[in-house]
C-alpha cells in the first residue's frame, strides 16, 4: 500500500528558510507530477509547486514564485526548498502524488512564520 510521508515542518521567523521532504514507499504506480499543496483555517487548498515526471517542468503558485523551489530527488521523494518565508506561508503543507486518473494525499506537516 502506497504511504506518502511529509517532514521538515515546523517554526521559522520571516525571511528564514525551510525545507520540505516527501518521501513515498510501497508500490508507486506510474505519475503524473509530485506536487505541494498547502491550506489554512477556512480555505481551500492551493498549489504551492508541482513538478512534472515526465518532463522534469515545474510551475508554482504565485504567491511563492522566486521564493520556494521544488525538487525531484529520485522516483519516490520530492522537496521544497522554501526561502523569505513570510507570516502568510503559514500553513499545512501537503505532499501530494499525482497519478494521470486519481492522486494520493500525505497527512501534511505544520509550517509556521512568526513576524
Amino acid at each position: 500500500q502506497l504511504q506518502v510521508v511529509e517532514s521538515g515542518g515546523g517554526l521559522v521567523q520571516s525571511g528564514g528558510s525551510l525545507r520540505l521532504s516527501c518521501t513515498a514507499s510501497g508500490f508507486i504506480p506510474k505519475l503524473r507530477a509530485m506536487a505541494w499543496y498547502r491550506q489554512t483555517p477556512g480555505s481551500e487548498r492551493e498549489l504551492v509547486a508541482r513538478v512534472y515526471s515526465d518532463s522534469g517542468t515545474s510551475e508554482y503558485g504565485d504567491s511563492v514564485k522566486g521564493r520556494f523551489i521544488i525538487s525531484r530527488d529520485n522516483a519516490s521523494t520530492v522537496s521544497l526548498q522554501m526561502n523569505s518565508l513570510k507570516p502568510e506561508d503559514t500553513a499545512v503543507y501537503y505532499c501530494v502524488l499525482q497519478k494521470y486518473v486519481g492522486v494520493y494525499w500525505g497527512q501534511g506537516t505544520q509550517v509556521t512564520v512568526s513576524a
